[in-house]
């Protein structure tokens, strides 16, 4: 197979691989259209030159004009098309967006809106167009009387006469590129030069080569093999043309991770083919150590490479003028979106959430590291986190100072250096000594959470220069909006974090008094029942057993304030003795409560002090509720899993209401100063810890029953219990 089978076939492959990207991401507007006819007519030339190159005694050159001819007519249309688009947006009134403080923003559409006046607002690609119609209906003509009359006798005349009408053809191309980029604002040049590029050098290569064959009238073969190879190369610049278009209404994308690693991959083929040949030159001229010579130069070469692309400036300054050359904006919102909440997101490699956020912002404009600074609890912001820079030492920025207030006021990103050669674009701000003689710092970002500024992050200068513009600031900006956020979240979560240990203490705190409250009563009432039975035996015996008991108690009560956690005292205990105990102690008070049991042990496991205490609170409870000629129940029973205490009284009763929104509610008493208002709460909490529970019925005037449910002690060893404070 010849090269130029294999030029054109790959030409072909080309233009096809760009008509279904171009197809797919068709709008149905007329400049897209034609640039699909355009890459249409691309194949059918390739491929029509393909296989007249591979049978050329079956297919004569003469059928090869209609195929070029077509393939002109698209790319002059298509140009034209530009062009007289072009001159809509000249005619047209632009918009523009009013000046703003900071950094500028771009006009909406530069593409074609600065466009000179012609003279005598003629448009003039139309005698270029009419032009182009007239030469290839001469060659198009020309070519059908010479298929059906082959014989005439100047067979020089009828070549002189193609390869001319060939050539005024792309002289019009060219001429068209040539008027669209004179033509083009400077702004809009960065969108059209590919296109102006690629189409440009396919024509200038035909000029070349029916300008030589018309002056030797004879078609070199090297050149016309070459065609198919010059074709494919352009290909690739006609889809970026088309993704920097918008308004040819073409939805063309081209990732720029895809970008950077292809071109890297085709810079590495490209070095290593040099490397290669330039081997090859050593092996063949360097004599008896020309192998040597390759051997070594060619591990050398490769070991340069593999140290280029392990360079991170290098690969920042290659990924600057890929977003600068090769895209409508400089970023891929997705991928940097996508990134950056990865980053802060990113627990693995062990930071903390600040250190995240410094190095998701810097990753954003290959910045090595910086600082963050946020607000120290009094009137400072200071540093709490770092990356590649020293501690900022005794340095702290006041909250109400210059710095803060112009971040506070405008939200801007700020660049150091231009804050400083340039001081009359920031009225009212000054940095502070240390940042305006660091050489390293570069930006500044604010981290704003509402009204509030919540810090800022300080950036070092990136490895590859590069001049910030409004997109830059407009990502960084929104990127430090999201960073505050996070970073307002973390400061929540702490204070959550605080506010419970606070509760905790709190609420220990309030049982521990509780506790205290019941020892001092019962030790008031013996001291107050000594003066009257001092000197009886028996009143004595039973006052150091009470004293016993509130020492015991009191020593846990320390062990709690110690410990910070409720003690846990778990062990058997036979709920019917511990009931009975209970009503004994109450019986100086009225009404005398009653227990009802028929004396069998009930098991349970708990810390016996605790349980005690909880059922004395609920039978004073009932007795307080209870006039005295009234009436405390107590009853004790069991079933195959639970123990079951019941406490019935026929006090006052409580609405449904109360026992809904107020019994169990922490602090909430109707006992005045007098009470706690964590009696029933803690008495639940308790019960429920237990794997049990406490539940109340009562209805006004009639009385109240509270029922305690435990499981027995075979059924709590099968199911441990709950860790203190766990219900």
């Amino acid at each position: 197979m010849s090269l130029g089978v294999t030029g054109y076939a790959i030409a072909a492959i080309g233009f096809a691989a760009l008509l279904i990207v171009l197809l797919i991401g068709w709008q149905r507007r007329l400049q897209g259209a034609l640039l699909i006819l355009a890459a249409a007519a691309g194949i059918l030339w390739a491929l029509t030159l393909a296989a007249q190159a591979l049978w050329p005694e079956r297919i004569s050159l003469l059928l090869v004009f209609p195929a070029e001819l077509l393939r002109d007519a698209a790319w002059i249309g298509f140009l034209w098309g530009l062009l007289w688009q072009a001159r809509s947006h000249q005619r047209r009134p632009v918009s523009r967006i009013p000046a703003r403080p900071g950094p500028p923003l771009p006009p909406t559409d530069t593409r074609f809106s600065t466009l000179p006046a012609a003279a005598g607002n003629t448009d003039p690609g139309r005698p270029l167009a009419l032009l182009g119609v007239a030469a290839g209906v001469l060659i198009l003509g020309l070519t059908t009387y010479l298929l059906f009359q082959p014989r005439l006798p100047e067979a020089w005349m009828r070549v002189d006469v193609l390869l001319g009408g060939k050539l005024l053809l792309t002289l019009i191309a060219l001429l068209l590129v040539e008027q669209i980029y004179r033509n083009t604002s400077r702004e809009g040049r960065w969108a059209i030069k590919y296109l102006c590029l690629g189409v440009g050098g396919i024509y200038l290569f035909d000029f070349y080569m029916y300008a030589e064959s018309l002056l030797f009238r004879n078609v070199d073969a090297g050149l016309w093999e070459a065609r198919g190879f010059i074709n494919t190369l352009v290909v690739p610049l006609i889809a970026v043309s088309a993704a920097r278009n918008p308004q040819w209404s073409l939805d063309v994308y081209v990732s720029r991770g895809m970008v950077f690693h292809t071109a890297t991959l085709l810079g590495a083929g490209v070095y290593l083919l040099l490397m290669a040949a330039a081997g090859y030159y050593l092996r063949v001229f360097g004599g008896e150590w020309g192998t040597v010579f390759q051997a070594v130069f060619l591990f050398a070469a490769l070991l340069s490479l593999l140290a280029l692309a392990a360079s991170g400036r290098l690969r920042a300054q290659f990924r600057v003028f890929v977003s600068k050359h090769f895209f409508n904006y400089k970023y891929d919102y997705r991928e940097e979106w996508l990134r950056f909440i990865s980053t802060l997101a990113d627990e693995a490699r062990h930071e903390a959430l600040p250190t995240r956020v410094i190095r998701a912002l810097a990753d954003i404009l290959d910045s090595p590291g910086g600082q963050l600074w946020m607000r120290g609890g009094g009137r400072h912001f200071v540093q709490v986190a770092q990356i590649n820079m020293a501690e900022a030492g005794d340095h702290a920025e006041p909250m109400d100072g210059s710095l803060a207030r112009y971040l506070m006021d405008t939200g801007w990103v700020l660049d150091v250096e231009e804050c400083i050669s340039e001081p009359e674009r920031h009225a009212g701000l000054r940095l502070p000594d240390w940042m305006r003689d660091s050489e390293r710092i570069w930006l500044l970002i604010p981290l704003k959470q509402g009204p509030e500024l919540l810090g800022f992050v300080v950036l070092l200068a990136p490895r590859a220069h590069r001049n910030i513009n409004w997109e830059d600031r407009d990502l960084l900006k929104t990127a430090g909006l999201q960073a505050a956020s996070h970073l307002a979240q973390m400061e929540a979560l702490q204070a959550l974090s605080e506010a419970r240990q606070f509760e905790a203490f709190n609420r220990l705190s309030a049982y521990v008094v509780h506790d205290l409250k019941n020892l001092i009563a019962q030790l008031s009432l013996v001291v107050s029942n000594a003066r009257r039975h001092g000197d009886n035996p028996a009143f004595l015996k039973d006052a150091i057993g009470t004293v016993e008991n509130a020492v015991e108690r009191m020593n846990k009560l320390m062990l709690q304030l110690r410990t910070g956690e409720p003690g846990r005292d778990i062990a058997p205990v036979d709920m019917g003795a511990l009931a009975a105990r209970a009503v004994n102690q109450a019986q100086g008070r009225a009404p005398k409560p009653e227990l009802a049991h028929n004396g069998e042990q009930v098991l349970v496991l708990a810390d016996p002090e605790r349980l005690l205490s909880v059922m004395n609170h609920l039978i004073q409870n009932a007795q307080e509720a209870t006039p005295p000629e009234g009436e405390v129940q107590l009853g004790l029973w069991r079933d195959s899993r639970q123990a079951y205490l019941e406490i019935r009284d026929t006090g006052t009763g409580m609405t449904s209401e109360f026992i809904r929104e107020r019994l169990f509610r922490p602090f909430d008493t109707t006992k005045g100063l007098t009470g706690m208002g964590i009696g029933a709460y803690e008495s639940r909490e308790f019960v429920r810890a237990l794997g049990g529970d406490l539940e109340v019925w009562s209805e006004p005037g009639v009385g109240s029953r509270f029922r305690i449910s435990i499981p027995l002690a075979q059924q709590q060893e099968e199911a441990p219990l709950p860790l203190a404070g766990e219900t």
